[in-house]
């Protein structure tokens, strides 16, 4: 029992969420998406090899596209061969890497990952990805309405058009109390540090 209660205390409770990053841009404002995602591509990266470095766990959520019979592997492999095959390599997630499937545009909605994040102890959420101003908007909503801290890094998302994006991050940061400070701007070690500090406090 002690050794269950120290391994819940090492967790880190912070989680860095990549949203439809995995995606077959298939769809008439594709190009559009697609040139405004390419920037921010690199800059999820480096936040999650930052967040690797940290022990935070890295989940993907994202929209099957219609291969309900495939797996992360499958999916991943259908979505490099598309129009944004090259987006998608470069994010395609690692082997330790979780991956929940959703069918619309909230991460939450009819998937497992409230059940996924509780298991983990997270506090905090670090949320990236596409499009901007729905489905990282959805997510964010959601997990505000569910007492998570949020951090919503405005380099790290797009939009079909950048000044939705642009609109969607400050509804974030005014409504959801989201930080939008630019990635390279976000210490890690800090935010861990305060996740734990809040953990604790809702433990007593």
């Amino acid at each position: 029992m002690e050794k269950q209660h120290q391994h819940e205390n090492n967790k880190i409770p912070v989680a860095l969420l990549i949203i439809d990053v995995i995606n077959d841009f298939n769809f008439p404002e594709a190009p559009l998406l697609l040139k405004t995602s390419a920037p921010i591509a690199d800059k999820i990266l480096e936040l999650k090899k930052r967040a690797k470095k940290e022990n935070i766990p890295v989940i993907y959520v994202n929209d099957n596209f219609g291969q309900w019979q495939s797996d992360k592997h499958k999916l991943v492999d259908y979505c490099s061969t598309q129009s944004g095959g090259e987006f998608v390599k470069k994010l395609q997630p690692d082997d330790d890497d979780f991956f929940v499937v959703k069918p619309k545009h909230s991460g939450f909605f009819s998937t497992p990952l409230s059940t996924l994040l509780n298991e983990l102890r997270i506090q905090t959420l670090i949320l990236c990805g596409v499009a901007g101003n729905i489905c990282v908007l959805f997510t964010a909503n959601d997990a505000y309405m569910r007492g998570y801290t949020l951090y919503a890094p405005a380099d790290c998302s797009a939009s079909n058009i950048e000044e939705d994006n642009e609109r969607a991050l400050i509804l974030m940061e005014k409504t959801l109390n989201a930080d939008i400070s630019k990635s390279e701007d976000l210490d890690l070690k800090a935010i861990i540090d305060q996740a734990n500090e809040n953990k604790h406090k809702t433990m007593y």
